[in-house]
């Protein structure tokens, strides 16, 4: 792989500087074509606010739980219901992402994805049923689903020398919103006069900016670099596409049940987290805050692994110290919850980082744009429907054995596989190795 840190060349004038009637001007680069400077530095903005709409959604709905339970008198079950729709979402919606992305340009199906996430999170409040509720969040979560299947296809198509340091760029803006929102969501409620309402809407208006920078990439439909052209036909796909049989590959395997066990643990922070917590004497404002803290540990290391991972040829090693992070932090929050709570948060927000960390190899377990498309939307879609059952089955052992020791036992138990899964995702070679 070239190196990572291969640099842009710079401008005199930036893409904010430059008129509508100039951007008009620059044709997009076809297949072998060098990308202008001012469209890259557009398409890195627009990798940014893309990934800071990738999570609020769900993290500003646990904030605000209770209150749309209650202005929607919705019952307890389908609130429950509801933590577990965004995984089940992403695995569903998720596998259209591909076929979109050939018939329409990946670079359009993210704008069509940023505008679900603005409507959905703008209709969802005043809907005003539980039925009407859900299918507004289904309609915000099918623009992340897809957009979380082109994040790395885009990086691919864009950015081939720097998939680690633009990966981990995105991955760092997605940290940060998901932090963000568990955060503020409740303060800017209450700044606004306690309208949980008006609290959702602010997530819609950060989502509809971030539909701008991709406009430009509506009409672009060229290959990566230095991959065929497609046929002409509106569905068709790269001259290699139809002999990739991602089912027949181990690495692609090992990686969809490496990001699954990833999800899965962190769906269980996101959701049970804080409670353990609060069950181990711990007041509610400092357990959110340590969940804060868990989600905030992404934001510097989303940067930092993924660009350590794309210079080494085996991500193995990575694997196994997040790992050993997520075992010692269970560890703890199984002896003492309360006495090592900061310990404990921010051990779980390293092991957390398995996220950027699949993301990563995802770009580099495939040689071909096409191949980076299929193994991200099969890793991604298998790992979401993996990762369902967790969240619920925490509930159900937590509810039966009356404490916490069943379900920690559990978490820590399912960082062994993810390890297992990991390394054998991190080995040099690529699905097209394989298939």
């Amino acid at each position: 792989m070239p190196d990572d840190e291969t640099q842009t060349p710079t401008l005199n004038r930036g893409p904010a500087a430059r008129t509508s009637h100039e951007l008009r001007a620059q044709r997009l680069p076809g297949a072998g074509e060098a990308p202008a400077p001012w469209l890259l530095r557009l398409i890195a903005v627009g990798l940014v606010l893309a990934a800071l709409n990738l999570r609020p959604a769900i993290t500003s709905l646990g904030a605000l739980l209770e209150e749309v339970r209650e202005g929607l008198h919705m019952s307890g079950s389908v609130a429950g219901v509801l933590t577990s729709v965004p995984p089940l979402c992403f695995a569903v919606f998720g596998i259209m992402a591909p076929r979109l992305a050939r018939r329409f340009g990946a670079g359009a199906v993210v704008c069509a994805g940023m505008v679900a996430i603005a409507a959905g999170l703008l209709i969802r409040p005043y809907i005003g049923s539980t039925a009407g509720f859900l299918a507004a969040s289904a309609l915000a979560l099918m623009g992340i689903a897809v957009s979380n299947i082109l994040m790395p296809v885009i990086v691919k198509r864009w950015f081939p020398d720097r998939v680690g340091t633009m990966t981990g760029l995105y991955s760092m803006a997605l940290a940060l919103g998901t932090a963000l929102a568990a955060a503020v969501t409740v303060p800017v409620t209450g700044a606004l006069g306690g309208d949980w309402q008006a609290g959702f809407v602010v997530w819609a208006v950060l989502a509809a900016v971030a539909v701008l920078p991709w406009i430009v990439l509506v009409r672009d439909r060229t290959p990566a670099p230095g991959q065929p052209a497609p046929a002409p036909g509106p569905d068709a796909a790269p001259a290699e596409a139809p002999a990739l049989r991602i089912t027949r590959s181990r690495t692609a395997w090992g990686l969809a049940c490496f990001f699954g066990l990833q999800a899965t643990a962190a769906y269980i922070t996101m959701g049970w987290m804080p409670q353990i917590f609060r069950d181990a004497g711990v007041s509610a404002g400092t357990a959110g805050l340590l969940l804060a803290v868990t989600m905030a540990m992404g934001v510097p290391l989303a940067f930092v692994i993924p660009r350590v991972a794309s210079r080494l040829k085996q991500q193995g090693p990575i694997v196994v110290v997040l790992g050993l992070c997520g075992l010692i932090g269970y560890g703890g929050l199984y002896l003492a919850p309360a006495a090592g709570a900061w310990a404990w948060a921010l051990l779980l927000g390293v092991a957390n980082c398995a996220f950027p960390l699949a993301l990563t190899m995802i770009g580099m377990r495939a040689r071909s744009g096409a191949g980076v498309v299929r193994l991200s939307a099969f890793a991604q879609s298998t790992g979401y429907l993996l990762s369902i059952p967790g969240p619920l089955l925490v509930g159900v052992l937590y509810q039966h054995s009356g404490g916490w020791g069943l379900p920690i036992a559990l978490m820590a138990g399912l960082m062994i596989p993810q390890m297992v899964a990991g390394i054998l995702a991190g080995r040099d070679r690529t699905i097209e190795d394989e298939c």
